[in-house]
């Protein structure tokens, strides 16, 4: 199973989140927030009522914006 992440520095902390479940975590590192959120996704699915139902969307679509602002 593969799941799209995103990763953003917000102050000292790597804060990782998978798109298709809101599921987030952090770390002090890119690789530490990778394997943190491996970690809270795997509990999370743990405690998932079915699988098919968290995973029966479509794919998320993801872009850019080129955003100007005066």
């Amino acid at each position: 199973m593969k799941c799209t992440t995103v990763i953003t520095k917000e102050g000292k902390w790597y804060v990782s989140k998978c798109v298709e479940l809101g599921v987030a975590s952090q770390g002090k590192s890119v690789e530490e927030a990778q394997k943190n959120l491996k970690e809270a996704i795997e509990l999370y699915l743990d405690d998932a009522p079915s699988m098919e139902k968290l995973f029966s969307r479509e794919a998320p679509f993801i872009t850019f914006l080129d955003i100007r602002h005066a």
